[in-house]
């Protein structure tokens, strides 16, 4: 059976304006490899609803599983929600379900529940929750798109929550083989490795460093004895030729 699919959304004008550097995609594509789900694209959108909506459709109707990040908030530019539930034509307003989670947080902190604090219990229709241990504010998932909030360590909690809920898939494993020569030199015999594992994943990603010329060769599958078989012929291949 094939690995569940993915595919990462990331929404908000900072990240595209580089006033703030994203780190939730890497996070998720380190969580989603261990769990054996083939993230296969990652896109950026503004915070415009026609984009945030046209992505959506697009990835949801591509992949198994769509995970934004982004846009869930309090403020008037939060509008993740509203384009989600645009996406699939649905009604959206303030779940009695996500206000009780949101008010027991801010009770129990002598918070007032503002009209603002309270746009965080605003679901689309037919969404479920998904868990924010952080700031209790839910994300929530809607059939296949997951919507997690922005802030770091609250997404890196609702992956987590999505993650216990899903059908998971074979762990994708790695090793790394370093060699001190130039790509030119080594693509043949790489290309020839390739079409000899075609199961596996060879990547080569060159560096320069302290005036050596050379690269990192990684390879990447599900099966382990394929896996181990390749670096033992690397290591025929290049004996000469690592540090």
């Amino acid at each position: 059976m094939k690995n569940p699919t993915a595919a990462m959304l990331v929404i908000g004008d900072e990240i595209l304006s580089g006033r703030t550097r994203d780190s939730n995609m890497h996070h998720l594509a380190v969580q989603l490899n261990a769990h054996g789900i083939d993230l296969k694209e990652a896109r950026v959108v503004s915070d415009d609803t026609a984009a945030i909506v046209a992505a959506v459709r697009a990835l949801a109707g591509a992949y198994d599983h769509v995970f934004t990040s982004g846009g869930i908030g309090p403020t008037h530019d939060d509008i993740t929600a509203d384009a989600i539930a645009e996406a699939f034509g649905v009604g959206i307003g303030v779940r009695d379900d996500a206000k009780a989670v949101l008010l027991g947080f801010l009770e129990a902190r002598g918070a007032e529940a503002t009209p603002a604090r309270l746009r965080m219990a605003r679901i689309p229709d037919g969404a479920t929750l998904i868990d924010n241990p952080i700031s209790a504010a839910p994300g929530f998932t809607l059939q296949n798109v997951h919507v997690c909030a922005g802030v770091p360590r609250i997404f890196e909690a609702m992956v987590a929550s999505v993650l216990s809920t899903i059908v998971l898939g074979e762990p994708m494993l790695s090793q790394s083989f370093r060699v001190d020569l130039p790509e030119g030199d080594i693509a043949a015999p790489l290309a020839d490795l390739a079409a000899r594992f075609p199961e596996l994943s060879i990547g080569s990603y060159p560096f320069n460093k302290d005036g050596v010329s050379g690269a990192n060769i990684v390879v990447r599958g599900h099966d382990g004895a394929a896996v181990n078989e390749v670096m033992v012929e690397l290591g025929h291949l290049f004996a000469e030729a690592t540090s």
